[in-house]
C-alpha cells in the first residue's frame, strides 16, 4: 500500500494498513476461482468510501425521518432508476445490507412464523435463507425442500411440483449457491401458480449475467427477485429486492422499518455506479465471456479426469465431485490456495461427507473474467487444479509451490481491476 493511496489509513492505524496492503497483494497475485467474487472498478471502490458514510438517511426518497437528505435522495432515486432500467422491473429496493436480510425481508413481507416454504436443499445447492434447519428462516417457518437427480445432478421439476402440490408452501424460492444449470424460471412460475404460492427468484450469483443477457430473466416469471450487488454484477457488497408493483409496498414496508433501519448511504452509491457499468456493452461482453470462460474451464477439467455435477455448466459457475480422485474437498481447497488458486471446498449432491468436510470444490470464473483472461487460457487453470489435487493427494509441497510462482506470473500480465498493483 502507497503512502499516496491512503495516507490517513496508514498514519492513524498502520497495524490495520499492513494488513490492507497484504489483501491487495493476495487479490493481485493470486488466481480467484470462488464464484461468488469479483472484482470491482476503482469507480465502485471511490463511491463506496465517500462522505456519503456519514449521514443517516432511515426511510425513502422524499419519505426520511431525518433532515439533510437532498443528495442522499438523488443517490438512492439513481440507483433505484437504474437497477428499475436494467433488470426491467417494475419497481425496485436498493437499501437491503446484504442478500440474507434481503430474503429475510421477502419472509416478513408475506408469510408469518410457521408457514410452509420451500427452496432447495443447502446439499443440493441451495442456500441457507430457502428455509434450511440451521438458518432462522428454517428456525421460524416449516421448510420443505426439493433437490436434484442422483443420475443427472439436474432439478426434477415433475418432483418439485408434486412436493409444491402436497406442500401448498406460502413461499417458493428459485436460485441457489452452487446451481451450475441454467434455472427454468417459466417452468417454477407454473409450479407456484398451481399451488397458489409467491414465486421468488433469487439470483445473487447470477444477477451480472442476466443484466448482460448471458441468461434468461426471471422478471416476466416471478413476484420478486432477490439478488446480491456484488458477484457477477460487480458492484458493493450489498443486495436489492425488485418486484411487480402490486408487491411494491409490502416489500419496503419488510426492509424499512420491518428489518433496518438507516440504510448504508454509501453502499447505495456504489450500487449505482455498477448499475451503470452494467448498462454498457462492455459489460455485456464481460457477461457472455464469463459464460463461455466457464464452459470451456468444464471442458478442460473433464478433459483432465474431473467429475463435475450435472456434467458441466450453464453459467458461471462449477462444482468438482473429488470423490473419485481420493482427495477431500477440504484438503484440495486448502492445497489449491497454497498453489496460489483460490476455491471453496463445497458439498455435492447426496455427499457422504460432513458440510465442514465436504467431497467437493466450488469453482467459477467472474474474477478471472474481470481481469481479462479468455477461454485459451481454461486448459492451463485446468491443468493447474489438476496438478495442484494430485499434489495434495502426494504431499508434494515443492509443486504447489511450482504451481504457485506459474500462477503469480500469469497475474502479473492481467492486472485486476480496483487494484493499485499491477
Amino acid at each position: 500500500m502507497s503512502a499516496s493511496r491512503h495516507p490517513a489509513l496508514l498514519s492513524t492505524d498502520p497495524e490495520l494498513a499492513s494488513f490492507v496492503a497484504a489483501e491487495e497483494v493476495l487479490q493481485a497475485q493470486t488466481l480467484r476461482l470462488i464464484p461468488s467474487e469479483n472484482y470491482v472498478s476503482a469507480a465502485v471502490l471511490e463511491a463506496s468510501g465517500t462522505v456519503l458514510q456519514n449521514k443517516y438517511s432511515e426511510g425513502y426518497p422524499g419519505r426520511r425521518y431525518y433532515e439533510g437528505q437532498q443528495n442522499i435522495d438523488r443517490v438512492e432515486a439513481l440507483a433505484i432508476e437504474r437497477a428499475k432500467g436494467l433488470f426491467g422491473v417494475d419497481h425496485a429496493n436498493v437499501q437491503p445490507y446484504s442478500g440474507s436480510p434481503a430474503n429475510l425481508a421477502v419472509y416478513l413481507a408475506f408469510a408469518k412464523p410457521g408457514d410452509t416454504v420451500m427452496g432447495m436443499a443447502l446439499p443440493m445447492g441451495g442456500h441457507l435463507t430457502h428455509g434450511w434447519g440451521v438458518s432462522a428462516t428454517g428456525s421460524w417457518f416449516r421448510g420443505v425442500q426439493y433437490g436434484v437427480r442422483a443420475d443427472t445432478g439436474l432439478i426434477d421439476y415433475d418432483a418439485v411440483r408434486d412436493l409444491a402440490l402436497a406442500e401448498r408452501p406460502k413461499l417458493i424460492f428459485c436460485g441457489g449457491t452452487a446451481l451450475p444449470r441454467t434455472i427454468d424460471f417459466a417452468a417454477f412460475a407454473e409450479i407456484a401458480r398451481e399451488a397458489g404460492s409467491i414465486l421468488v427468484a433469487d439470483v445473487a450469483h447470477i444477477a451480472g449475467l442476466i443484466a448482460g443477457g448471458a441468461h434468461p430473466s426471471p422478471v416476466d416469471h416471478v413476484d420478486v427477485v432477490s439478488t446480491t450487488t456484488h458477484k457477477t454484477l460487480r458492484g458493493p457488497r450489498g443486495a436489492m429486492l425488485m418486484c411487480r408493483e402490486e408487491h411494491a409496498r409490502a416489500i419496503d414496508k419488510a426492509v424499512f422499518p420491518g428489518l433496518q433501519g438507516g440504510p448504508h448511504n454509501q453502499t447505495t452509491a456504489g450500487i449505482a455506479v455498477a448499475l451503470h457499468e452494467a448498462a454498457q456493452p462492455s459489460f455485456t461482453a464481460y457477461a457472455h465471456q464469463v459464460v463461455a470462460n466457464a464452459k470451456a474451464l468444464a471442458a478442460a477439467l473433464l478433459q483432465n479426469g474431473f467429475d463435475l455435477v450435472s456434467g458441466g455448466t450453464d453459467n458461471h459457475l462449477i462444482l468438482i465431485d473429488l470423490t473419485g480422485k481420493d482427495v477431500p474437498g477440504k484438503i484440495a481447497a486448502k492445497a489449491l490456495d497454497r498453489a496460489g488458486i483460490v476455491v471453496n471446498y463445497n458439498t455435492v449432491p447426496f455427499d457422504p461427507r460432513k458440510p465442514f468436510d465436504p467431497s467437493g470444490v466450488r469453482i467459477g470464473t467472474p474474477s478471472l473474467t474481470s481481469r481479462g483472461l479468455s477461454t485459451e487460457h481454461m486448459p492451463l487453470v485446468a491443468d493447474w487444479i489438476a496438478r495442484s489435487v494430485d499434489a495434495a493427494a502426494k504431499g508434494d509441497e515443492q509443486a504447489l509451490a511450482a504451481i504457485r510462482a506459474e500462477v503469480t506470473d500469469l497475474m502479473a500480465a492481467f492486472p485486476a481491476p480496483g487494484l493499485p498493483l499491477s
